[in-house]
């Protein structure tokens, strides 16, 4: 019986210990838990929408880099289409000058060859009319060429 009585004065002894580690359970759990839980709770909320905003921002700028190449490849279209017009306006004005330029070179030679078939016809025109007293002038002088003298060459 004395084990009995034994255990009996030790847990009267530990009683008062069991009692003060409760008390000390008691207010570390009201002093010290339940503030950090109530602090990791926020912070997971807080993580939380921040995650989520940050996904809505992810998605917004999604959004907007979407439309903004959207907008760019409308744009480079608009200058490519601008550019092959000027571009054809540019060659559909080099094809007029050239056209142009062809004609007043075929005026030029056309003018030109006439000019020449009119100073020939002038110059055969002289030519026919100068003929008789060319002849003449060269019958004559062949008929009054002087003899060559005999046993010279001949």
């Amino acid at each position: 019986m004395e084990i009995i009585h034994q255990l009996g004065e030790l847990f009267l002894e530990a009683v008062p210990t069991v009692v003060i580690v409760l008390l000390f359970y008691f207010f570390l759990r009201w002093a010290f838990f339940q503030p950090i839980q109530k602090t990791m709770a926020e912070r997971a909320a807080r993580i939380e929408g921040a995650r989520t905003e940050a996904a809505a921002v992810e998605a917004s700028a999604k959004q907007d880099l979407d439309s903004y190449n959207q907008a760019l490849r409308k744009a480079r279209a608009e200058i490519y289409t601008e550019q092959e017009a000027s571009r054809q306006a540019a060659l559909e004005e080099r094809a007029k000058r050239l056209k142009a330029t062809r004609a007043r070179a075929q005026e030029n030679v056309n003018a030109a060859k006439q000019r020449i078939a009119a100073d020939l016809a002038a110059a055969r025109t002289e030519v026919e009319r100068q003929t008789p007293a060319l002849a003449g002038d060269i019958a004559r002088m062949i008929l009054e060429r002087p003899a060559p003298p005999s046993g010279g060459r001949a």
